[in-house]
Order: C-alpha cells, then sequence, then structure tokens
C-alpha cells in the first residue's frame, strides 16, 4: 500500500488495521494475561479481606456479648450457694427467744442477714416477690395446693415455704410455694 493510499484509507479502517497488529503479538498477548491473573489475584484477595474484616465484626459483637453476660449474670454461682445462706438465716431469725442473751443473739443474726441481703441486692440478686400474688410457673414452684376461699381466689399464692430468688431478669431458684385452687 503506498503511502497515499494509506493516506486515503478512512480513520476507522487504519484503527482496525493498529488492533489487528496489537492483538497478534505474543508479548501484548502475555501482558494481557498477566494482567487478569493479577486482577483475579487482587479480587481474590479483596474477598479475603472483606470475609476477615467480616469475620472479626462478628467476634468483636461476640465478645461484647459475652462481656455484657458476665457483667450481668457474673455473680449467679455465688448467689446460688449464698441463698440458702439467706434461708438459714431467716429461719434463725423466726425462732423466739425470751433471755437477754438470746436477744442479742438474734440482734447478730439479724445484722449479718441485713449486710448480705443488701451485698446481694447491690449485685442485683433479689428475692422474688411471692406472698399474696397470682401464681407465675417462672417464678414460683408449687409444691402444695389449698381450696380457694375469699381471702386467696383461685391461682393465687397463700404462702411460701421456701424463698425464690432472681439475678437481673434469670431465675436463679423459684420460690416453693402454696397455691389456691
Amino acid at each position: 500500500m503506498s503511502k497515499k493510499q494509506a493516506e486515503e484509507q478512512p480513520k476507522e479502517a487504519k484503527e482496525e488495521t493498529v488492533e489487528e497488529d496489537v492483538k497478534s503479538d505474543p508479548k501484548v498477548d502475555a501482558l494481557t494475561a498477566k494482567i487478569a491473573e493479577l486482577q483475579k489475584q487482587l479480587d481474590d484477595s479483596q474477598n479475603d479481606y472483606l470475609r476477615a474484616q467480616a469475620e472479626i465484626q462478628n467476634m468483636q459483637k461476640s465478645n461484647q456479648k459475652e462481656q455484657s453476660a458476665l457483667a450481668k449474670y457474673g455473680a449467679q454461682k455465688l448467689a446460688k450457694e449464698v441463698v440458702p445462706v439467706m434461708d438459714d438465716l431467716k429461719r434463725a431469725l423466726s425462732v423466739k427467744v425470751d433471755n437477754e442473751s438470746g436477744n442479742q443473739l438474734k440482734t447478730g443474726i439479724e445484722m449479718v442477714y441485713k449486710h448480705l441481703e443488701k451485698a446481694l441486692k447491690d449485685n442485683d440478686i433479689q428475692e422474688i416477690d411471692a406472698d399474696g400474688v397470682e401464681f407465675n410457673p417462672e417464678f414460683h414452684q408449687a409444691v402444695q395446693t389449698v381450696p380457694a376461699d375469699d381471702e386467696h381466689p383461685a391461682d393465687t399464692v397463700v404462702s411460701v415455704l421456701q424463698s425464690g430468688y432472681k439475678i437481673a431478669d434469670r431465675v436463679l431458684r423459684p420460690a416453693m410455694v402454696v397455691v389456691a385452687q
């Protein structure tokens, strides 16, 4: 093709000729393949990075939940062991005494009971309200039933045989109660 003919050739045809020359060059083909391979590696690395970020966020959320539960229910094991002590102190306080040394001993037991009760409340451990309330199987364990009367309608707690306790919103021990039927 002469120089004049090449100049007369339309611009589009010139570009096709250049593209054909570029496409057929083995160096360009090798570089194009290398670019595609590197792009795939980059995409894979970015995908791995995003997955790792998501996993880290999930671990952080899980850790935060565990920390929250530990703060909320951390005293549960100790509370389960202390609750029977509270029962024993209540029983000791219910004993009638008729001499001075008995009164002094009862006053000491009462002080211990109040300190222990305050320590439990400070750690969000509370006695379950049971006397005279409507029976709730989540908080109460019926161990006996009595006939309902005017003073105690059906499905209400007549008396508490053993106090129940809860920590935050979790029941440590249900209250053992007598229920009117």
